[in-house]
């Protein structure tokens, strides 16, 4: 995707990136596959599909030749058919589906748009993404697409993350509960607990009936930095959480980790980490601008600030583990003393 040799032409492909993903935000939101999923099997006319999904036929046209081109649909003449790719991973009748994150990306897109106001002022420049649909739609959509994006992964990191002797841990953060169903799922001696936002719940007791955890898994809800966390844990997992927050209330964050559990017990942190030189890798320090458009002081950290963050939350033995995981993606883990 990024060449340290690039070209003009390069530079025009990256741009136009932007006018394919737009494409594709705008024909799951308009649930275009569903439909044709749902349609015979020798496909759907633009004018019958135009009309299920009221739509205008010329412009559903134009976006199915776009789609085409993009190797989303299949058409033949005015008849559109799905390739199998998006039969699997964009109906949402696929149990596969991977759409939320396709709309989380549509609903945060207008704040990137406005990147260059954020780099001049310093701060957000548009609304709390949370405002720019309605509520349930918005964390829908932001839930299950962390759901999907940690559950490509988080067998590695249950595999990784040796928990054989922990019995009790607390996911802070935990949104949907991807990891700590992981987790419990490889650990059988293990019980979890996951701390999130009150809203989360009915999502999060949903993942842990799926898998058949409800029992193991409890659910508190709260404020990360301001409600009272529970404790007596031997283990503290907090995945992708600090990046919303700025480094004072990061490091709050590690510290309240870190005095939920009990005297030798784990706190392992997750994140895309950008490199203490601040010259890579490409995800991290992308991220961080998507944190400066969309929280009100968010960024990624370096290794160096993470494991800093953890000493002084009376951390010790500091490792990063060897895992198999996504470019820029680390775990470190300490100890409490």
């Amino acid at each position: 995707m990024f060449s340290r040799d690039w070209t003009p032409a390069d530079l025009f492909k990256l741009n136009l990136q932007t006018w394919a993903a737009c494409a594709l935000q705008a024909a799951v939101k308009l649930d275009l596959f569903t439909a044709l999923d749902r349609g015979p099997a020798q496909g759907l006319s633009i004018e019958r599909l135009a009309a299920d999904l009221q739509l205008a036929p010329r412009a559903l046209g134009m976006l199915a030749s776009a789609l085409a081109a993009l190797y989303f649909l299949e058409r033949e003449g005015d008849i559109l058919r799905l390739t199998e790719p998006s039969r699997r991973w964009l109906s949402a009748d696929s149990p596969d589906y991977q759409g939320f994150s396709v709309i989380h990306s549509a609903h945060i897109m207008g704040n990137w748009v406005k990147l260059d106001q954020a780099v001049r002022s310093g701060t957000r420049p548009g609304v709390d993404p949370e405002e720019a649909a309605p509520e349930d739609e918005w964390r829908e959509a932001f839930l299950m697409a962390m759901f999907n994006v940690a559950r490509r992964q988080a067998d590695r990191v249950a595999a990784a993350l040796d928990l054989s002797s922990r019995t009790r841990l607390l996911d802070l953060g935990g949104g949907p509960g991807t990891y700590a169903v992981h987790f419990c799922l490889r650990y059988p001696r293990l019980r979890a607990t996951v701390f999130d936002r009150p809203g989360t719940e009915k999502f999060a007791r949903s993942t842990f009936e799926r898998f058949g955890l409800g029992e193991r898994i409890d659910f508190v809800g709260g404020d990360f930095l301001d409600s009272s966390l529970p404790d007596g844990f031997d283990a503290v997992w907090l995945s992708q959480v600090l990046h919303g927050e700025g480094p004072a209330e990061a490091a709050r964050l590690v510290g309240r980790g870190a005095d939920s559990l009990t005297p030798g017990g784990l706190l392992a942190v997750q994140e895309f980490i950008v490199d203490d030189d601040r010259r890579g890798p490409a995800m991290p320090t992308l991220f961080a601008l998507n944190m400066l458009v969309q929280t009100p002081g968010g960024q990624s950290y370096t290794d160096g600030e993470i494991r800093d963050m953890m000493l002084k939350a009376g951390l010790s033995d500091i490792r990063r583990l060897s895992a198999e995981l996504p470019p820029g993606c680390g775990i470190l883990t300490g100890l409490k003393r």
